[in-house]
């Protein structure tokens, strides 16, 4: 099956067994496909997560993690094993909503050679959409967001895994840069739509707040080290910490503070790591990049 498949699903999962769970009877459909592959990571569950997909889904293509090894090591693992044509990340808090998915983003996939990765559209709220359809058009993009996109395969093959020391954040843009250098494009495919049943507004209030805003600005650090033209990085880590302190600290935001600093001293400690994987655009390579359109992150319906 994993060898004639081609399509293949990948999700990890992490101590979240009704999220999964949920994901898995919106999809049911895609999981019974003789063209495609299902696989999830359960990364140290300890709710019994493993034991519940060996239960209630046999097919399902199952790697368990006794501890803990991240995120990006299971996206790795599985990307780098599947044999399908085209492999689809989702979250495991996260489903389609268009009925026939795979059709579409074989046919789009198809239609234009050129094409690396598909970032889908997708809708943030816990709530349902109350529709479905959109009338944007496809474009191409910086980067994607990682709850809802589809790999060419031979595209992921042709440049380095994500990188694990990243953590959390920031592996899409290192892939979209090494993309960009590879010539292979980022596209928008708003035909396919997916639900994050996640609440952005209440992540603020929640008790990772300043460890997810350590992690998210030493990401985007790393990346300037790492990508941008060394005579751009000054400017944009001056202004990156002058907005990071008008918005935040200066309203009294102590934990941006925290974080801030936690990030500065991280970025310092990765230097050994940015030098050896350091693939740097020229001038006019980041001038063609700048042009490209930022990465549609979420998709809100009006009214809503």
């Amino acid at each position: 099956m994993q060898n004639s498949a081609k399509f293949s699903i990948l999700i990890t999962t992490k101590n979240r067994l009704p999220d999964l769970v949920y994901t898995l009877q919106r999809i049911q459909h895609l999981i019974e496909r003789e063209d495609v592959v299902f696989v999830i990571c359960d990364d140290g569950s300890q709710d019994g997560t493993s034991d519940y997909i060996r239960q209630h889904y046999p097919n399902i293509i199952l790697h368990t993690n006794v501890q803990s090894r991240g995120y990006l090591f299971c996206r790795n693992k599985m990307l780098n094993e599947t044999q399908a044509d085209y492999a689809i990340s989702l979250d495991d808090d996260a489903h389609f909503n268009t009925v026939e998915p795979l059709e579409s983003i074989a046919n789009y996939f198809e239609e234009n050679p050129k094409v690396g990765l598909l970032g889908l559209r997708v809708f943030w709220s816990k709530e349902q959409p109350s529709e479905t359809t959109s009338t944007e058009h496809s474009i191409r993009m910086k980067s994607f967001v990682g709850c809802g996109h589809v790999w060419r395969m031979t595209a992921w093959s042709a440049i380095p895994n994500y990188p694990e020391w990243f953590v959390f954040y920031g592996e899409e843009d290192f892939a979209s840069y090494q993309l960009f250098k590879k010539n292979w494009e980022i596209h928008y495919l708003p035909k396919v739509l997916v639900h994050h049943r996640v609440d952005i507004k209440a992540r603020k209030t929640q008790g990772d707040y300043s460890l997810r805003l350590r992690r998210s600005l030493r990401s985007g650090w790393y990346l300037y080290f790492l990508f941008y033209p060394i005579k751009r990085i000054p400017r944009k880590m001056g202004y990156s910490l002058w907005m990071q302190f008008k918005l935040k600290v200066f309203k009294g935001d102590w934990r941006a503070l925290q974080a801030i600093v936690s990030a500065l001293f991280d970025l310092l400690k990765a230097t050994p790591k940015i030098i050896k994987n350091s693939n740097r655009l020229t001038s006019e390579e980041y001038r063609a990049y700048q042009k490209l359109e930022n990465a549609r992150i979420y998709w809100l319906p009006k009214n809503e």
